[in-house]
């Protein structure tokens, strides 16, 4: 516990709540702000042609001179993915175990900072200290090495933010949890637990990755060809799996992606993979071999792993096309809006006459607590108060749920949005107002340059088409020197639909002719107009409504 005496503690999560991804959760303790995870989220369904997704720091840069550290619990996107888009903005120190802070270097170098950054590689026996706090971590399992928990200890007892994490009575090494610190926190008293809720709605406990071993052991001895494995890039445990089990059925592993290519060499430079060195072979040499000694582990960009698999399927691949002796191995969850592309991908590995198992086959299990992993970490801690985070509204209730099972109160349990600020102040916890937070589109290496009035005329694009008018004006005879000229693409068939193009035209010029016989006219009128008489003849004889542009020059 903190000896200084602390006024003021807020929890505001700035994402991660509310939905799956885009880790981001401000700790802010008297005057200084810590910020814990900086995450990124794949696109939806409905934000077209966007590439990521990453948190809105508008309160950060409000308060950048506060910021005084940055805390990276483990190394999935959801948690650094946006750490080079953040480090743009604000100068602070990052900190996190070795193998998080070798994959956030690695964003930095596609997107360099405008200043020097310090990175501390910290561990379960780090203690950075502050002037309003000090700050321990803990291990903690997941499906990549070297996560951690994260202890801000104040005046009112511990803070604890748990990270990702699940508890696998197998977990070894770098996946080991540190189950005697988590109690012995529990003991000294936690004054708030930010607990993660991905499973929350899930009983039981997660299986265990023995299970997910044996499993494979036994696919990767029968199958008659080739495996394809669909991994996410930063899956350790999985990644190392499919190495030891091709390594005892002498198959060849060949890698296709670069995120997955940088992830297994930084792996294998830091210890993280242990991998025999005949096993690893280049794509390009896999027809070297008999389909039974092969095995391809895919994954696509930002770590996405059906984006390789798909262009391997539909032929878009140099080196790899699918074949019918194929096995094919979906090792992971899809998240929220992924649902549809990977049942169309599964849907054309079935039509190419492959084998496919999924999670339900035991191929993957998640890398999250279920509920009775969430129940026992409520009772390690044994917290004060308990924010749920890192997870859709229902998952939030889900968990809240689980805490009142295990004896919390509701008045203990605060479910935040983002943006919403939970604070403790003179001996109360209460909700007291919102900063601005939400959703930063990334489209190509423009930042936050796409809203929803560009989503909005995107998706009006793809349902509808766009319908463009050009016209040139003769101004000082007041009459048109040509035009109007029809332009449509993605409304309508042009040359089954001549008299429609006749008849806009007609419309348009009607338009025009009205306002040129004025001394003086405004191009926004004619514009607005030629939009609003056009927009209701084409609603009326199609029943759609394209994008109208309406173009006028003039001499």
């Amino acid at each position: 516990m903190n000896k200084t005496k602390n006024e003021v503690i807020r929890i505001i999560p700035l994402g991660g709540v509310g939905e799956v991804g885009k880790a981001m959760y401000v700790v802010e303790i008297d005057e200084e702000i810590f910020v814990v995870d900086s995450g990124l989220m794949f696109p939806e369904d409905e934000m077209l042609g966007i590439d990521i997704v990453i948190p809105d720091i508008t309160y950060l840069e409000e308060n950048k001179e506060r910021v005084k550290g940055i805390f990276l619990t483990h190394g999935h996107e959801d948690a650094i993915g946006s750490i080079a888009y953040i480090l743009q903005k604000i100068k602070a120190p990052v900190y996190g175990s070795k193998l998080t802070i070798a994959l956030a270097k690695e964003h930095l170098k596609e997107l360099p900072a405008p200043h020097q950054v310090k990175f501390f590689e910290v561990t379960n026996k780090s203690r950075m200290n502050f002037r309003s706090t000090y700050v321990t971590f803990f291990h903690t399992t997941h499906s990549i090495p070297d996560s951690l928990g994260v202890v801000f200890h104040t005046s009112e007892g511990a803070i604890v933010h748990t990270g990702e994490f699940k508890f696998d009575q197998s977990a070894q090494g770098k996946f080991r949890p540190d189950l005697a610190k988590m109690a012995q926190l529990g003991e000294e008293g936690v004054f708030m637990l930010l607990s993660e809720s991905t499973e929350a709605e899930r009983p039981g406990y997660t299986t265990s990755e023995t299970v997910i071993a044996e499993r494979l052991a036994k696919t990767f001895h029968a199958a008659p060809g080739r495996i394809l494995v669909a991994v996410y890039a930063s899956n350790f445990i999985r990644i190392q799996q499919v190495f030891t089990q091709a390594q005892a059925s002498y198959r060849k592993v060949a890698v296709v992606g670069k995120s997955l290519e940088k992830v297994v060499d930084l792996g294998l430079k830091l210890g993280y993979l242990e991998i025999e060195e005949d096993t690893f072979i280049p794509v390009s040499d896999i027809h070297k071999y008999q389909d039974d000694e092969i095995v391809i582990i895919a994954t696509g960009n930002q770590g996405e792993p059906l984006d390789a698999l798909d262009k391997i399927i539909r032929k878009h691949h140099r080196d790899i096309k699918m074949k019918e002796t194929d096995t094919v191995l979906i090792t992971f969850t899809p998240s929220p809006g992924m649902e549809v592309q990977m049942y169309n991908t599964m849907n054309q590995i079935a039509k190419a006459g492959a084998r496919v198992l999924t999670a339900d086959k035991k191929v993957h299990v998640s890398g999250h607590g279920s509920q009775e992993d969430l129940k026992l970490m409520l009772n390690l801690m044994r917290p004060k108060y308990f924010v749920p985070i890192q997870g859709e509204y229902r998952m939030l209730i889900a968990h809240s749920k689980l805490a009142q099972s295990v004896g919390m109160h509701k008045s203990q349990i605060f479910i935040a949005d983002k943006g919403d600020i939970v604070e403790y102040k003179n001996g109360k916890m209460r909700m007291s107002g919102r900063v601005q937070a939400g959703n930063v589109l990334i489209d190509g290496i423009g930042v936050g340059d796409v809203g929803n009035i560009v989503l909005r005329d995107r998706k009006l694009l793809s349902q509808d088409g766009i319908f463009i008018v050009v016209v040139t004006l003769n101004r000082a005879q007041k009459r048109i020197a040509s035009g109007p000229e029809i332009l449509s693409r993605g409304f309508v068939y042009v040359r089954e639909s001549e008299e429609l193009m006749v008849e806009a035209a007609d419309i348009a010029r009607t338009v025009i002719e009205k306002y040129v016989n004025k001394d003086t006219f405004e191009w926004t009128n004619i514009k607005q107009e030629i939009r609003d008489e056009l927009n209701t003849y084409l609603f009326q004889k199609t029943k759609r409504r394209p994008m109208i542009i309406p173009i006028i020059m003039e001499y």
